[in-house]
């Protein structure tokens, strides 16, 4: 009885080893006629079996299961990704990086790599950050030594509102020390005057071939500033506002002369009501970089936004010094002006009918009127320079209309072509 029950497990054994061989057959088969579903229905036949299957099988199984996924993933199906890999990964642990499938399984995954990066890109122009971000962390994962795609990822995060993730993308991207300075090599093309980007060994043989012209080397910058200051604006938003000063502390000591990441920390402050360190913070930038109109610019703009009316005014006209053709410091000049005359009217229409209440509304409206026409004697003087700046133009009509000038709201209307 005995003899005839191992028979009969033998006989067992023979058959699920019989079943494992024809379904991986059949797999492998409908992979190479490009019907990756017959092939994913074979193998999901034996996947029961394929724990106790010897190494070589297991090895077989999961490498036509990673290249049904991959091919699946090509068709457009976003999650078989995950699977292809997991699958591809399997087979090189079973075989030790070694084995009869691991050289075309480490060169499948590679084009996973550039499949999930070139998805991503797609993605992130129709403005599906999220499957864009996961894509380029996943092909971060594949190939660790791709870092750049951990800081794309981050980046499509960032403009897909996703902040908690890109903030764990981020603190990667800090803790492995991610720099993102290096050489980018171009040359340009003689039969089309494009300058191209490529490898730099590429680069010089093409440009010893004749085909190619005037190759550069372009530094890229270090993008750690970039990081933390991004990090500690993610914290900020989150309300984490402790961890965005030390982040820009860190930052700060890192790039001390970085005047955007001084300007970013003080608006930290004052939104954390510490108006002296934003007061103290401000006047070091501007100590900092005196001529810089851009920053006088910015600086104008943010005490625009904390409604610092005289400190924007004081900004802009620094920056018109250093800059006397900067538009739209212009037009955030006479904007200080149009808004604080705006301040006044709703004063102006809680007023009654008597007589004190009369001669206050004509004095603020004669103060308004008075910053409205400020306001308009800047952009006026900005056509001088602009003459056909649409947006010079259009505040300029608000302004005369609101003002009732029917002589110079007509004057801009012809303008402006209307």
């Amino acid at each position: 009885m005995k003899t005839k029950l191992l028979t009969l497990a033998l006989m067992c054994v023979a058959l699920a080893g019989f079943s494992q061989k024809g379904e991986l057959k059949a797999a492998d088969k409908a992979l190479k006629s490009g019907d990756a579903a017959s092939a994913k229905a074979s193998l999901d036949g034996i996947q029961g079996m394929i724990s106790g299957a010897d190494e070589k099988v297991q090895a077989e199984y999961f490498f036509l299961r990673g290249k049904t996924y991959a091919d699946l993933a090509n068709k457009g199906d976003d999650a078989a990704f995950n699977e292809a890999i997991d699958s591809f990964n399997k087979v090189l642990t079973i075989e030790g990086g070694k084995g009869k499938y691991s050289d075309e399984t480490n060169q499948r995954m590679a084009a996973i790599t550039a499949d999930l990066v070139n998805s991503a890109v797609d993605d992130n122009s129709k403005k599906e950050f999220k499957s864009a971000a996961e894509k380029l962390y996943l092909g971060y994962k594949i190939s660790p030594k791709d870092t750049i795609y951990l800081y794309y990822a981050a980046s499509s995060a960032v403009n897909g509102g996703l902040y908690e993730e890109a903030l764990g993308y981020y603190e990667e991207l800090r803790d492995i020390k991610y720099d993102g300075s290096g050489v980018v090599y171009k040359a340009t093309n003689i039969e089309t005057g494009v300058e191209e980007t490529m490898e730099k060994t590429q680069r010089d043989l093409m440009v010893k071939s004749g085909a190619y012209k005037d190759p550069v080397d372009e530094k890229s910058p270090s993008k750690n500033a970039e990081i933390v200051k991004n990090m500690a604006l993610i914290y900020s938003q989150l309300g984490q506002d402790d961890k965005a000063l030390q982040a820009f502390a860190d930052a700060r000591a890192s790039n001390p002369d970085d005047v955007n990441l001084l300007l970013n920390e003080a608006n930290l402050h004052y939104k954390l009501g510490d108006k002296d360190k934003f007061k103290t913070l401000m006047a070091e930038a501007s100590r900092m970089a005196p001529d810089n109109a851009d920053l006088q610019y910015n600086i104008g703009v943010i005490n625009m936004e904390q409604g610092d009316i005289e400190g924007a005014r004081n900004a802009y006209k620094r920056a018109l010094e250093i800059d006397p053709n900067y538009v739209n410091a212009q037009l955030n000049l006479s904007t200080t002006y149009v808004d604080e005359g705006n301040g006044l009217i709703d004063e102006m229409n809680s007023l009654g009918s008597s007589k004190a209440d009369i001669a206050r509304y004509e004095e603020l409206k004669k103060q308004k009127d008075d910053l409205f026409r400020e306001g308009a004697v800047i952009l006026e003087d900005a056509l001088k320079l602009k003459p056909d700046n649409p947006g010079v133009l259009t505040q300029l009509k608000n302004i005369y209309g609101a003002l009732g000038d029917t002589e110079n709201f007509m004057r801009i209307k012809k303008l402006l072509g209307e």
